[in-house]
């Protein structure tokens, strides 16, 4: 009986001590699932802030290189399903970390206080029908002018090929508007960049450095048409789709393998 009653208490003691290990573990778990959850709020977070240092540093660039003046011109870049953009009239030099202003996809403000760029529909139209990652819209005076003098930009160069063939003018709209967007995204079909009319210039790419490159080369190829063009008794000579069309296809291979 002595033995039975051991055997019985050894068995109370045995289910207990188990019962108490499987609450151990289930706590163990939900503390390791915690751990992880912060882990990857605080892995997004970081990709954040180094994502809007780098859109920082391009819209600083924009008005180091002249290519827009004071809060003119905006800056994105795409996070995962986040859009960090540029504030709306607030100086690119004044822009700090705790600064960051992110929407989502529907245009509904999730990061920051400040007052995303008014020219967010567009921004936001590139997104939502491009594999864009970053767009940089400037300014740009050279390419502003342009932009007043003819339908598209005259095949003066063939950098033009950069931005998917002949560089075209997206009609007129208010800033800001909707139909701005639309007539943006017209001008866009098969490029990665366009004129706006009276206004300025878009461009998209996978990062933020291809977006500001295809902007600066857009800049340029404007200049060059406008002093060659502004020759008396000279008229430019110009490319040939056909001559466009070869150069496209062998900057497929152009720069370094990875």
């Amino acid at each position: 009986m002595t033995e039975q009653r051991r055997e019985r208490q050894d068995g109370r003691v045995a289910g207990e001590a188990e019962d108490g290990g499987g609450e151990a573990r289930e706590g163990e778990t939900r503390e390791g699932e915690n751990r992880q959850g912060e882990t990857r709020e605080g892995e997004a977070g970081e990709r954040e802030a180094r994502a809007w240092e780098e859109l920082v540093a391009t819209a600083r660039r924009t008005v180091a290189d002249g290519l827009v003046v004071g809060t003119s011109g905006n800056v994105s870049v795409r996070v995962g399903d986040l859009v960090l953009v540029t504030p709306s009239g607030v100086a690119y030099d004044r822009l700090r970390p705790q600064d960051l202003t992110a929407v989502g996809l529907d245009g509904r403000q999730v990061r920051g206080t400040l007052v995303p760029t008014s020219e967010l529909p567009m921004h936001l139209a590139v997104y939502r029908t491009t594999d864009a990652r970053a767009v940089v819209h400037t300014h740009a005076v050279h390419a502003t002018a342009v932009s007043t003098l003819v339908p598209r930009l005259p095949l003066v160069h063939y950098m033009a090929a950069a931005l998917g063939g002949p560089v075209r003018v997206a009609p007129y709209a208010t800033y800001g508007t909707r139909q701005l967007a639309e007539n943006m995204l017209d001008a866009l079909t098969g490029r990665t960049g366009c004129l706006l009319q009276n206004h300025g210039t878009i461009t998209y790419g996978a990062t933020l450095d291809e977006a500001y490159d295809r902007t600066a080369q857009l800049e340029w190829m404007c200049r060059l048409w406008l002093t060659a063009s502004s020759v008396p008794g000279r008229a430019p000579s110009l490319l040939t789709e056909e001559q466009l069309a070869e150069v496209e296809e062998r900057l497929r291979d152009y720069g370094q393998r990875r």
